[in-house]
């Protein structure tokens, strides 16, 4: 019964009462108030015992489930993830994109469209919503680059993520993918894993296993083979990236390095083989090759930049790395590698002046080797400017083919005939 209707009860029997009754009936109410009211009291006093139980346990839980988040996260910290190897996290991807694939364009079941296939068999599938490459039946395959021959520069950055399984599977045998750098020209077929026509192949696991080895050429006429290392890939998705810097090659795993070579051939163009032919195993996605590289370490070499040393030393910087499309004065993405290079120059130099000088060599005639050269030195200048370069510090002169440095009866002599000088005035 409610306290307002006992208290209502009690004090009608109280007005309605005789006068011998009265003192009685006075009494019993208060009596009866006094129990109630404690009744009430010891009632407020259990629900607000209960609700501070509430939230001391909730605190408690809390912390305990706070204690728990850190234990679990000191324990995720301290899981052996990492190579055993891994010194160094010095991984920067180059600075021009020759070449990229996020594959989110592709239509699933059909083959990718910017890549070509030396055997087996590939096509784009969706793994948990994520479009990726499957390569299958012992497949080969390769970025569709129009240029015949050699593509890789003398210093480039791979990059692609894969997906590794750690269960699930049944009946898995061969559980590797490859990665060979070719060190010829012969893009018509897999290069193999080691031998003659490899610059240096790596081979990982993508199913339950931490066991993963490389091969390399180191230009000496020998080859080391199957080198292995251990690398404990995390389920999911994961990344590998590949430095080549002139000599130099190195390998990290989710930015972690895991091969670190001094001396390897220099690689001419890239494949993935997958040699088994299980289905829904092995997938590719996001690879982007680049012109550029992580700096070359060598103790011996000087602290000048290559235009800071030709510079001191002749009073201009020849390059034979700036390029145009064929017959144009349109500059080639690749070209900008060279061109911050001297702009980083005249930037630390703000006082320096060049005359920058286009030059061709003799095929075709003087009417169009003349403007053409002019016009490429024009845009040269306009891409200093463009990187911050004061272009009053700049003079553009076309030079055509009128001062030929090599024999232009070659190709050879004509490619180092095809050439920008930064000459300081």
């Amino acid at each position: 019964m409610k306290l307002g209707r006992i208290l209502t009860i009690l004090m009608l029997m109280f007005a309605f009462s005789t006068n011998a009754d009265a003192q009685f009936i006075k009494n019993l109410g208060k009596k009866a108030i006094e129990k109630v009211k404690q009744k009430v009291e010891n009632k407020v006093e259990r629900e607000t015992e209960d609700a501070m139980d509430e939230v001391l346990d909730g605190k408690k839980s809390d912390k305990k489930s706070s204690k728990q988040a850190k234990d679990a996260d000191f324990e995720e910290a301290n899981t052996d993830n990492d190579p055993q190897t891994s010194t160094s996290s010095d991984f920067k991807r180059g600075e021009v994109i020759l070449f990229q694939d996020d594959i989110t364009a592709e239509t699933v079941g059909e083959f990718p469209s910017k890549w070509d296939l030396l055997d087996g068999n590939a096509e784009v599938k969706s793994l948990g919503g994520v479009k990726a490459i499957e390569v299958t039946n012992n497949g080969v395959i390769t970025p569709l680059i129009k240029e015949e021959g050699a593509y890789l520069p003398e210093e480039f950055t791979i990059e692609y993520e894969f997906y590794y399984w750690t269960g699930g599977k049944d009946d898995i045998g061969l559980n590797d993918m490859k990665l060979t750098l070719a060190s010829n020209t012969d893009r018509s077929r897999w290069a193999g894993y080691y031998g003659e026509g490899v610059a240096f192949c790596l081979t990982h696991g993508v199913y339950d296993t931490s066991d993963h080895k490389y091969a390399y050429n180191n230009g000496n006429g020998t080859d080391t083979k199957d080198t292995g290392f251990e690398y404990n890939f995390k389920k999911g998705w994961n990344q590998v990236a590949i430095s080549f810097n002139k000599r130099a090659l190195k390998v990290y795993f989710n930015g972690k390095r895991v091969i670190n070579l001094p001396r390897v051939l220099q690689p001419t163009w890239m494949s993935f083989q997958v040699p088994f032919e299980y289905e829904n195993l092995t997938f590719i996605r996001n690879v982007v090759i680049a012109k550029g590289a992580v700096t070359l370490y060598d103790r011996n070499e000087q602290s000048m930049t290559v235009v800071e040393k030709a510079i001191a030393e002749t009073g201009k910087f020849v390059t034979n790395n700036i390029l145009f499309d064929t017959g144009k004065a349109t500059l080639k993405q690749e070209s900008m590698i060279e061109i911050m290079k001297v702009a980083d120059y005249m930037k630390k130099n703000p006082t320096a002046r060049f005359e920058v000088q286009g030059h061709t060599d003799n095929q075709g005639s003087d009417k169009i080797n003349d403007p053409l050269s002019q016009q490429r030195a024009e845009a040269i200048v306009k891409a200093l400017e463009g990187l911050g370069v004061d272009g009053f510090n700049l003079k553009a002169v076309g030079k055509g083919s009128h001062e030929p440095v090599a024999d232009n009866a070659t190709e050879a002599g004509r490619a180092q005939n095809r050439r920008v000088e930064f000459i300081k005035k």
